[in-house]
């Protein structure tokens, strides 16, 4: 009975092995469309340790004398992680020829990592001259050196005539993030002319912080957020010196505005400034790259006879508020008074 009862336990916990073990497997993936997919589908098979699915994809040049020794060279190989640059093609008698930048992890059985890259060439027939059987895209060689960077660093740029991978930009990348985090749901997701949300105008700051000190370059990054019938907002990020990317803050005047008789379609008779806030986004703003100003102008109404403009000058690595007009009539004419102008002395 203990027999029986252990050998059931036994085959239990071998049952139990076997689905944690197919568990760890990545997906199944045979996918022959296109150069990336096929050295894709190339280390997934070697991941699932289906050798002659591996063996398969390559063309008449084999990687090895014979499929055993091709095999065995993977004895010690538990998974492999694989990323591909852009392809290049050139066609040539009745083929075209892929050559694609290729970068792997190949994991051993203790988990020990090691990086490889390089370049692979592939080939396809024209299916329009091939008779059965059909031969899909193979690979015809590849090259694969021992890297000591990060599998995403080791990526070749291009190989051959694949053109090449487009540089990250981290500070743009980190904005974007920022940005979708914040605002993804409080924003409008299309703005003008189709752009997208988290899709930045981008500018390039250049300045001197003194005589002594060299030139710095700074980004400003402006996010379109909402439109309505006659003003558009708009969120800005900016990245110093030191490639730190924070979203801006901008002060604004708390305004006591007073009317002829308490009439807001009379006469203005005093504009007054009770104190500051802060608001996190300038509305129909601009900036002028030669006057190194950020400049929003906040329409009242639709006219534009009634509004409230900031100006933001950029000065020792940032924007300080120097400049505020305000127009409070609703008079039909544009006529603003400036309530705040540090542009001058006093």
């Amino acid at each position: 009975m203990k027999s029986a009862l252990f050998a059931a336990t036994a085959a239990i916990g071998l049952t139990l092995l076997g689905q944690a073990a197919r568990a760890a497997e990545p997906p199944y993936l045979d996918d022959r469309t296109d150069a990336a997919a096929v050295i894709r589908s190339l280390y997934n098979a070697i991941s699932r340790h289906e050798y002659a699915r591996a063996w398969d994809y390559f063309g008449d040049t084999k990687p090895a004398k014979d499929f055993d020794s091709f095999s065995k060279g993977y004895e010690g190989t538990e998974t492999v992680e694989v990323v591909t640059g852009n392809a290049g093609s050139d066609g040539a008698a009745g083929s075209i020829y892929y050559t694609i930048p290729v970068a792997i992890r190949a994991v051993d059985k203790g988990g020990n990592g090691k990086v490889f890259a390089g370049c692979y060439t592939l080939r396809q027939v024209n299916a329009e001259i091939q008779a059965p059987p059909f031969s899909p895209i193979r690979i015809e060689k590849g090259a694969l050196k021992p890297s000591d960077k990060d599998l995403g660093e080791a990526l070749p740029e291009s190989c051959g005539d694949s053109p090449p991978i487009p540089k990250k930009d981290a500070e743009l990348d980190q904005a974007k993030r920022a940005f979708l985090a914040s605002y993804a749901d409080e924003c409008d997701p299309e703005g003008p002319a189709g752009r997208q949300i988290g899709d930045p105008t981008v500018y390039s700051i250049s300045y001197k912080p003194s005589d002594d000190q060299p030139d710095k370059t700074v980004r400003l990054f402006q996010f379109f957020c909402s439109t309505a019938a006659y003003n558009e907002s708009s969120i800005f990020y900016f990245s110093d010196a030191e490639q730190s990317v924070n979203q801006l803050q901008f002060a604004v005047p708390e305004l006591d505005i007073q009317y002829e008789n308490g009439n807001t379609e009379g006469k203005v008779e005093h504009i007054g400034i009770t104190g500051f806030r802060t608001v996190d986004r300038l509305v129909n703003a601009g900036y002028d790259e030669n006057a190194h100003t950020l400049v929003s102008n906040d329409k009242w109404r639709g006219p534009g006879d009634a509004s409230s403009s900031g100006t933001y000058l950029f000065r020792n690595g940032m924007f300080a508020l120097v400049q505020y007009d305000v127009d409070a009539s609703y008079d039909g004419e544009i006529n603003p008074e400036t309530v705040i102008d540090y542009n001058t002395a006093p």
